[in-house]
């Protein structure tokens, strides 16, 4: 059962974290952090999705609302709120204050404007990071491809792994994969034909929802366990 904790963020401010344990049978090595999208909390549906699936196939999964989300604001923190949060969080993972860690290898990520911020956070602080899941990275706002949110991305010495809709309008993979060729970390990207910035497909398309989603979580499993 997943398992709710609280975490200092300042002395004044917590946060809830909820573990999603691994399952028994052929538990990964290997812990992944995800934090949730501007627009919605850890209790969002792909949010519970996700986690609840990915500690079925043996990934132990840890989510976090940002301090914002956690006091009912819709506006994000500033960055360096946001990122600040990811700290603690990930120190709490580390320390063995939350999750089963021990000795297992964390990744971090997120949707959308979590996984941003988890980047920015890997590409100031390398150090203890094994890979990063970025689902929905959004390079830029939806008509503003001036404005890209890359400049940080190859100081990041872990793997990533992209996850992105074929119409996402934070950034599609066209725009992606030039990017992703001056990183010098590994780099993996997978395109979510027809899905927008939330993977979201037409009920025409060639693959179910639910099946979208199976190929992405297949995608993380795989891609986590073979990480070094």
């Amino acid at each position: 059962m997943p398992e709710p904790h609280r975490i200092d963020v300042t002395a004044t401010e917590q946060v809830t974290a909820i573990v999603y344990p691994a399952a028994p049978d052929d538990a990964a090595d290997i812990s992944l952090i995800l934090a949730h999208g501007a627009g919605a909390n850890q209790s969002s549906g792909f949010m519970v999705q996700f986690a609840a699936a990915l500690a079925a196939r043996g990934i132990e999964t840890i989510t976090f609302n940002f301090v914002y989300s956690e006091t009912g604001r819709r506006l994000p923190d500033r960055n360096d709120r946001l990122e600040a949060c990811w700290r603690r969080v990930i120190a709490a993972c580390r320390g063995g204050a939350i999750g089963g860690t021990g000795g297992r290898k964390v990744a971090i990520g997120g949707k959308s404007m979590g996984g941003r911020i988890a980047s920015q956070v890997a590409a100031a602080d390398p150090d203890g990071i094994a890979g990063l899941v970025l689902l929905g990275y959004p390079l830029h706002p939806p008509g503003r491809p001036d404005q890209l949110r890359a400049e940080h991305l190859p100081g990041i010495r872990a793997p990533m792994l992209f996850v992105q809709g074929s119409r996402d309008a934070f950034g599609t993979p066209d725009e992606l994969a030039p990017i992703m060729r001056s990183l010098e970390a590994p780099a993996r990207l997978r395109v979510v034909e027809g899905g927008d910035h939330s993977f979201k497909v037409a009920k025409k398309a060639a693959l179910s929802q639910e099946e979208v989603y199976e190929f992405i979580l297949d995608e993380i499993e795989q891609w986590l366990r073979a990480l070094p």
